[in-house]
C-alpha cells in the first residue's frame, strides 16, 4: 500500500499544478518523458474515478507532503486508500455491467447468434473447413477486440502480425469460443465481463465489468513443439553434434 500511496501523491503534482492555457509545451525528449510519466500515473489511478474536488485534495496533499506539513498520518490512511480503490472499482464495475447487459442483449439478436450456457455469445461469420482446436492446442489467429462503444482496444490486424497462443492460457471466452471454430473460419465472440477481465478490468482501456466483442479468424492450429534430440552414443552428446 505504500506504493499506492506514493502514486496517489505523485499524481497530485501532475494534476494540481497550474497549466498554460494551451497546455504544456513538449519540445524536448525530457519534457515528453516527464509528460508520459504523468499519463502513466493517471492511468494507474483510473479506478479511483476522482472528481475535480478530490483531485484538488490530492494536490493539497502533495504540496503539504513536499513542505513536510502533513495534516494526516499517511501510514494511518494507507489502508483507507486501498479500501477507497476497491469501493470505487466495485461501483464502476456494477455500472458497467448494467450498461454491458444492454449491449450483449443487442448482440444476441444478430443473425446466427448463439448464447451458450456460460453467457458467451457466438456468432459465425465465415465457415471454416479445417479441424477444430482443443483447449490444450496452440492456435494462430487474426483478431480485433472492441469495447461496447465500438472503439478498438487491441488488434493483430492493425499490427499486421497474427497472434499465437495456447487456448487454455487466455480469457475463458476465448477458450470456449475458439474451440467452436474450424480452421479457416471467422466468428464474433461477445464476452460478458466474467468471461473476460472481470471486475478488475484491464485499465486504462478496459473498464472494470466491461463486456468485450472480438472478431476472430482462426488461421491454423500450431503443431506441437518437436521433442529435444535424444543423446547419442556413450558420450551423452546430442545426435548430430560432434
Amino acid at each position: 500500500m505504500r506504493g499506492l500511496g506514493r502514486i496517489a501523491v505523485t499524481l497530485s503534482l501532475l494534476v494540481a499544478l497550474p497549466a498554460a492555457a494551451a497546455g504544456p509545451e513538449l519540445k524536448t525528449e525530457d519534457q515528453k518523458t516527464v509528460y508520459a510519466l504523468g499519463l502513466s500515473i493517471a492511468q494507474s489511478l483510473a479506478s479511483f474515478a476522482l472528481t475535480p474536488a478530490e483531485i484538488d485534495l490530492v494536490g493539497a496533499g502533495l504540496r503539504d507532503g513536499l513542505a513536510n506539513t502533513p495534516k494526516v498520518d499517511v501510514g494511518q490512511y494507507s489502508p483507507m486508500v486501498k479500501q477507497l480503490a476497491q469501493k470505487r472499482t466495485s461501483a464502476a464495475a456494477e455500472t458497467e455491467k448494467q450498461e454491458s447487459a444492454v449491449f450483449l442483449e443487442k448482440i444476441g439478436k444478430e443473425k446466427g447468434a448463439e448464447k451458450t450456457a456460460s453467457g458467451m455469445i457466438y456468432i459465425p461469420v465465415k465457415a471454416g473447413s479445417g479441424a477444430a482446436p482443443k483447449a490444450t492446442d496452440t492456435v494462430k489467429v487474426h483478431y480485433k477486440g472492441t469495447l461496447r462503444d465500438g472503439s478498438v482496444f487491441d488488434s493483430s490486424i492493425e499490427r499486421g502480425q497474427p497472434a499465437s497462443f495456447p487456448l487454455n492460457r487466455v480469457v475463458p471466452c476465448w477458450t470456449e469460443g475458439v474451440q467452436k471454430m474450424l480452421v479457416g473460419g471467422k466468428a464474433k465472440l461477445a464476452c460478458p465481463s466474467n468471461l473476460a477481465y472481470g471486475d478488475r478490468g484491464a485499465p486504462p482501456k478496459i473498464k472494470p465489468g466491461a463486456a468485450l466483442l472480438f472478431e476472430v479468424e482462426l488461421l491454423s492450429i500450431e503443431a506441437p513443439a518437436a521433442p529435444a534430440a535424444a543423446p547419442a552414443g556413450k558420450t551423452g552428446t546430442p545426435a548430430g553434434h560432434p
